[in-house]
């Protein structure tokens, strides 16, 4: 590999991670927007922009490095108290950080825009400090006799006391490092001390006992000595003090000594540089590695169909290990693509923040269950559909600050974004406290379109089911941010691409809730193996809670409705045979797989349970995207193909009873309704 590629490499590596110190960043700025006080948040940004700075500068970046220096030592003086923050400050931080943004995405040949806006950003910025372009003070910071104003390249020396902390090397800090990047500030003469060493036998491998005495003579002030150690200051004991004679005679060890002892018996091999406790790996890499997963799971359900067939223990054996190797790679890998929701949530802040500002209201934004994981694919498609339902409260719902006032309300409103398990999906909600849906105007509106005949009966979720449909909107006026008709169904498109559905709640002057029920993976999901005649089918396993038999006298003793008797409970069920309109003979003995669906508990009438199924889900493609209740398809080791049904989606088709089949035909149960008990039944 040559020398450029190898530097393109870690210019990409740090694209990305500046890209998620950025976001860190942005969010840290809004924080503290709202508690200007919090010194530690002062903290977090100004450790952000000094990564950005020091990578920066470090990969060629070097207009960033140095833009970003003077938002650095606006944010010192704050650190020092000689600042205070402001909204001023923090909107032209902000604005900075789109700046950063765009110098990192755009090539030096696209960057000449960039110039002019980091020299207006610059001049505004001193203006609203008074900072000049160069720090060139600091206040005396201890009791030492000696005059700190000193210019930068007057040589001073200090002595450095540094003692890591418990948790400093299992956070993946090697001491060793933060050495060698003081002995490039200048001359260091280094000692260590193992006084706090402890027996053997009481000796923690994953701590670090020794502490270090630093004489270091430099030109570079007090602030440059502590970036060295700003990101283990909590987690260490350091003073770093000016003096003007020698420190007390010790036994010298220089950084050079700390190469030397890597090489002895004692070393542990935490201390190695380049051990890594975690890899940054391209998401094309991870999808190719997970189709390989998935590939694999089918040629071992291939293998035990082969085992199956065939009277011999060998082969069985080797079947069961591969299935178990399998199974143990599918999970790893899955678990590998699972992220938590943190970072999609906490880039909306900025979002709720500048359109607040431009819409004069107040507005909060609050996450619960940020730390929820789902799967890669769905989270990089999440984007748009929440960002969509964002601005729509933020437009819509929310009311200005007279107005909340007037009707009761506090002036500031909120907005929570909310993520949370139920079985194999997550829920993502986004819920405002405005002034809600008007299901009347709604209705109306849709009457008004010759969507819905005036006089048709419709339950309030099918009236607020019209606001998904393409170029619908109530908007008396069209905004910037909304009112055209082209957002809800843009939503709609993009979860029920990712086999998810969206439900709507609202409540006049209460607010308004938008959830999204979405699968947790779209790659590899349990499921439970059906067959219906020589046709097979899957239903998640996380949705099915038993299996019952349905005999010839159960089916006598319901009068002819579609239900079945559960320890008591009566059941209603859907025969998969009528669903699909497949024309074979009916077994004396059915079974009933029972589910829990978001309508309550039913059944499925299948002909046998096949047993569990590692289902690797293929896309049915365009041709079939408007069928809601198969979830898509997977390939069994014959090479069979079986459906994979969406119970939910699949209970309510038939409730409302405009279910067609596959191939296009009316079903047979096509007639059923829903009557007053809610049951289903044939009608006459």
């Amino acid at each position: 590999m040559s020398n450029a590629t190898i530097i393109d490499k870690h210019r990409q590596a740090f694209l990305e991670e500046a890209r998620e110190v950025l976001i860190e960043l942005e969010s840290s700025l809004l924080e503290l927007n709202e508690r200007p006080e919090d010194i530690e948040l002062v903290g977090r940004v100004f450790r952000s922009m000094h990564t950005i700075k020091g990578s920066g500068a470090m990969f060629g970046f070097d207009e960033v490095a140095s833009f970003t220096h003077h938002l650095e030592t606006a944010f010192d003086e704050i650190r020092e108290g000689r600042l205070v923050v402001t909204s001023k400050l923090v909107d032209l931080s902000l604005e900075a950080v789109d700046l950063i943004k765009k110098m990192l995405d755009e090539s030096d040949s696209e960057s000449s825009g960039n110039h002019a806006l980091a020299a207006s950003l610059l001049a505004r910025l001193q203006e609203l400090t008074g900072i000049a372009e160069t720090k060139d003070r600091e206040a005396p910071r201890t009791s030492v006799h000696l005059d700190q104003s000193a210019k930068e390249g007057e040589m001073r020396e200090w002595l450095i006391r540094f003692a890591p902390g418990p948790d400093l090397m299992r956070n993946g800090t090697n001491p060793l490092l933060l050495l060698r990047e003081l002995n490039q500030l200048g001359e260091a003469r280094v000692t260590a001390s193992i006084a706090a060493l402890p027996s053997l036998r009481e000796m923690d491998p994953e701590r670090c006992y020794v502490s270090w005495e630093i004489l270091l003579t430099t030109a570079g002030c007090r602030d440059s000595i502590r970036d060295v150690f700003i990101f283990v200051e909590d987690c260490c004991e350091l003073t770093i003090e000016p003096i003007a004679v020698q420190p007390r005679s010790l036994p010298e060890l220089t950084v050079k000594s700390f190469e030397e002892q890597r090489k002895n018996p004692g070393r542990r091999e935490h201390d190695k540089p380049d051990n890594a406790s975690s890899i940054r790996v391209p998401a094309s890499k991870l999808d190719q590695f997970v189709n390989l997963v998935g590939e694999l799971v089918t040629v071992q359900a291939r293998l035990v169909e082969i085992a199956a067939s065939r009277d011999d223990p060998d082969v069985a054996a080797v079947s069961e290990e591969i299935e178990r190797l399998t199974t143990a790679l599918r999970e790893n890998s899955m678990s590998i693509r699972m992220l938590p929701i943190r970072a999609t949530f906490e880039r909306f802040r900025r979002l709720v923040h500048d359109l607040a500002r431009d819409l004069h209201k107040n507005v909060e934004l609050t996450i619960e269950g940020a730390d929820t994981e789902l799967d890669k694919t769905v989270i990089d498609q999440l984007n748009d559909p929440l960002m969509h339902l964002i601005r729509n409260s933020m437009d819509h719902g929310i009311e200005s600050p007279e107005a909340r006032v007037a009707a009761g309300k506090p002036p500031t409103a909120t907005i929570h974004l909310s993520a949370r398990h139920s079985g194999a999906n997550v829920h993502i909600g986004v819920t405002d406290d405005g002034r809600g849906i008007d299901a009347d105007a709604v209705r109306a509106r849709a009457i008004q379109n010759g969507m819905v005949a005036a006089e048709a009966q419709l339950t309030e979720a099918e009236i607020f089911s019209f606001i998904l449909l393409p170029g619908f909107s109530t908007a008396k006026q069209v905004t910037d941010v909304s009112g055209r008709g082209v957002g809800m169904d843009v939503v709609n498109q993009r979860v029920e691409a990712l086999r998810g559905r969206i439900d709507i709640a609202s409540k006049i002057g209460s607010g308004t809730s938008v959830t999204l029920r979405l699968p947790l993976t779209m790659a590899i999901i349990d499921g439970l193996l059906v067959r219906v005649g020589q046709d097979f089918f899957v239903l998640p396993l996380a949705n099915t809670l038993e299996c019952v038999e349905l005999t010839r006298q159960d089916i006598e003793k319901a009068n002819g409705k579609h239900l079945a008797n559960i320890r008591g409970e009566m059941v209603p069920y859907i025969r998969l045979r009528d669903f699909f309109d497949i024309e074979t003979e009916r077994p004396e003995r059915e079974q009933i797989m029972i589910a829990e669906t978001e309508d309550g508990r039913y059944g499925f009438v299948v002909d046998e349970v096949l047993g569990d199924h590692q289902t690797v889900i293929k896309s049915l493609g365009r041709l079939f995207r408007q069928v809601q209740f198969v979830s898509g398809a997977t390939i069994l080791g014959n090479g069979t193909v079986a459906l994979i049904l969406d119970p939910h989606r699949l209970v309510q088709e038939v409730i409302k009873g405009s279910v067609r089949s596959t191939y296009g035909h009316p079903n047979s149960i096509a007639a059923m309704s829903c009557g007053k008990d809610g049951l289903l039944s044939k009608s006459p």
